[in-house]
């Protein structure tokens, strides 16, 4: 595949005119509703850029609060039309998560589904859009994606046009996906997974079929979806993987045309691993690592073996134009072997935390290791270890940060959540063999009451599975809750 760079693809309207200019008419993205093609896509994000530029005079990204389909896909590359980054808001958050991300986001406009519309209506013009076109540089802005953060208060992640062409590519590569091939969907459009679903297809020619999310609760359905469409290719996350395995998904059918799998988000279990490798003998399987400060993954260790069940899988390798090492608590270098924070450098580390200086300050530093230069890295919070034939291996958060179901959530935001519900003292946990999430706690309020004023603060995936009230939690000595006397009673 020849490379962006050679091309002279500068930014994501570069990429999408080229793909409308070779695969004009062939479907770009389809959900249950329908379908459109690669011209289409180019000429109604037109409209929303031109719309944009007309209606919006404001400077910063643009919050878009749609539901999953294909026109959101478009409304984003209609923003970036306009000059804008675009920002997923879901619209299955809670009203107080949404309230801080839109306060920390400070938009210049807000597109909702009642104004589609008019906006796909808009007459394009060239003129106005050309005007705006040539002061992008690949180093802008592109979108806002907002993780979880400590204290209650979510991060947006900003991200760049290059760090983005840079991973797709060398995603596309790794998985050796071409035109040839059909993907499926799982992840929500305002989760970093979904930069794959939306731009892998204007590399590639790909058509990327969005896959309803109730499908992934039923094997049976989810199998006749990939079947009829002929899906050859899926980057889902290791949750949803796993969840399929213990639905007994391959009982009676199997997705017939599926050969390159690629996973990420959490540890993959080697049995529900080995479970799929019997089940697709003929399927590449990929494992891939990073958070969202670099641009979705930054490592992958394509699985050349059938895996044990008991076997611990890599992250593996950097993708192409990144550097990962690792940091000592004292930062310095590692020996092989030993553990030490994982950090990336690169052109897949992004801008940093959108209105956020401080953090952005905290996470995204100079590199200790280099005395000759600036070396802007991210370090990761996680922990690593380089095996002696060089693949890195993943050892855990060095914080109380942990990837659930494919997300990442800080244990500390489920704790201020239940603060903010009456509760003085809680204690939240996570029990990764059976992907639980536990909160202990000292208090009246009883443990549905709790339940339920934490689904009004937190996304789905944050509530804990496992509330449990207690007399009193247990504290060491200093006074700090003894975390490992309630990792005893989770076991």
């Amino acid at each position: 595949m020849q490379s962006f760079k050679s091309k002279n693809i500068k930014n994501v309207l570069d990429l999408l005119e080229d793909a409308a200019g070779k695969y004009t008419v062939k479907t770009a993205y389809s959900d249950q509703e329908r379908s459109i093609s690669f011209e289409e896509v180019l000429l109604k994000a037109r409209a929303v850029g031109t719309y944009l530029i007309k209606h919006n005079t404001g400077e910063g990204p643009v919050a878009v609060m749609l539901k999953r389909s294909v026109d959101t896909i478009v409304v984003f590359l209609g923003v970036v039309y306009s000059g804008h980054a675009y920002a997923p808001v879901g619209l299955d958050i809670p009203d107080e998560r949404r309230e801080k991300i839109l306060k920390r986001l400070q938009p210049s406009f807000i597109i909702n589904e009642a104004m589609l519309p008019g906006i796909f209506n808009e007459r394009i013009d060239r003129t106005l859009l050309d005007e705006k076109r040539k002061d992008i540089l690949m180093t802008d802005p592109l979108y806002v994606i907002f993780t979880s953060g400590s204290g209650g208060d979510p991060k947006g992640v900003i991200t760049s046009h290059l760090s983005l062409l840079n991973y797709i590519e060398g995603y596309t590569g790794v998985m050796g996906i071409d035109s040839g091939d059909v993907m499926a969907a799982q992840s929500p459009l305002d989760y970093i997974a979904a930069i794959r679903d939306i731009y892998v297809p204007l590399f590639t020619g790909v058509e990327d079929v969005l896959v309803p999310k109730e499908f992934f609760m039923q094997p049976d359905v989810l199998f006749d979806l990939l079947n009829e469409r002929r899906v050859s290719c899926v980057g889902w996350s290791t949750s949803a993987i796993s969840i399929l395995t213990k639905l007994k998904a391959f009982k009676d059918k199997k997705p017939e045309f599926l050969r390159k799998i690629c996973f990420s988000g959490s540890v993959m279990n080697g049995a529900v691993l080995r479970q799929w490798q019997e089940e697709l003998p003929d399927a590449v399987f990929v494992n891939q690592y990073g958070p969202t400060e670099t641009t979705a993954s930054c490592t992958y260790y394509k699985i050349d073996h059938p895996v044990e069940e008991d076997e611990i899988i890599p992250i593996g390798i950097p993708y192409p134009d990144y550097r990962v090492f690792l940091i000592s608590e004292d930062d310095a270098p590692v020996k092989q072997g030993e553990e030490g924070e994982i950090a990336v450098a690169g052109a897949g580390v992004t801008l940093g935390y959108i209105n956020d200086p401080e953090r952005t300050a905290a996470a995204f530093t100079c590199n200790p290791l280099e005395k000759a230069f600036y070396e802007r890295i991210y370090r990761t919070g996680d922990i690593g270890v380089f095996r002696e034939d060089g693949l890195l291996m993943f050892h855990g958060r060095k914080d109380r940060q942990i990837k659930h179901m494919g997300h990442r959530v800080e244990l500390d935001e489920i704790e201020s959540a239940a603060a903010a519900s009456g509760i003085e003292r809680s204690a939240a946990l996570y029990d990764a063999d059976r992907e639980n999430l536990w909160l202990f706690y000292e208090g009246e309020i009883d443990t549905r009451t709790l339940a339920l004023s934490l689904r009004e603060k937190l996304p789905g995936f944050m509530v804990p599975r496992k509330i449990k009230n207690m007399d009193a939690l247990p504290l060491l000595p200093n006074g700090k809750t003894d975390f490992n006397t309630l990792k005893s009673m989770i076991h």
